[in-house]
């Protein structure tokens, strides 16, 4: 359980930066060099590679070296432990969000009642 919320840290701290998440969305659409990865930014090369290891380290992306070429490719599978994460948080909102609307019908049908005027009938006669 621990070494699942460090690699859930991994992940989140690497997907908080801008430019790595515009890495993984490039990476979405299939594999591509370090070079074409890194010409829309203006950036120099060992920075950027920084980048890359951060998005390696937290298991996003896997790297292979060809020659002088380093190819990345995104690895899902490191998405699945932030994808139970969510689905697990939303789990706990909705229900959290159920016993509040329970409790605002309860109040309405109070109020709704406490309002109603009473019925009082007429003696004949009087």
């Amino acid at each position: 359980m621990a070494n699942q919320l460090s690699n859930l840290d991994q992940v989140f701290a690497a997907l908080a930066d801008p430019t790595r998440r515009a890495i993984v969305m490039r990476l979405c659409a299939g594999e591509a060099s370090v070079g074409e990865l890194a010409g829309p930014f203006d950036m120099a090369l060992p920075s950027f590679m920084k980048h890359i290891h951060v998005l390696e380290t937290s298991g996003l992306v896997q790297s292979e070296k060809s020659g002088r070429v380093r190819t990345c490719r995104l690895s899902a599978d490191a998405l699945v432990g932030a994808e139970d994460w969510f689905q697990q948080q939303r789990a706990v909102w909705e229900a959290r969000l159920d016993r509040f609307e329970a409790y605002v019908m309860k109040l309405k049908k109070e109020r709704a009642g406490a309002k109603r005027p009473s019925r009082t009938t007429k003696r004949k006669g009087s």
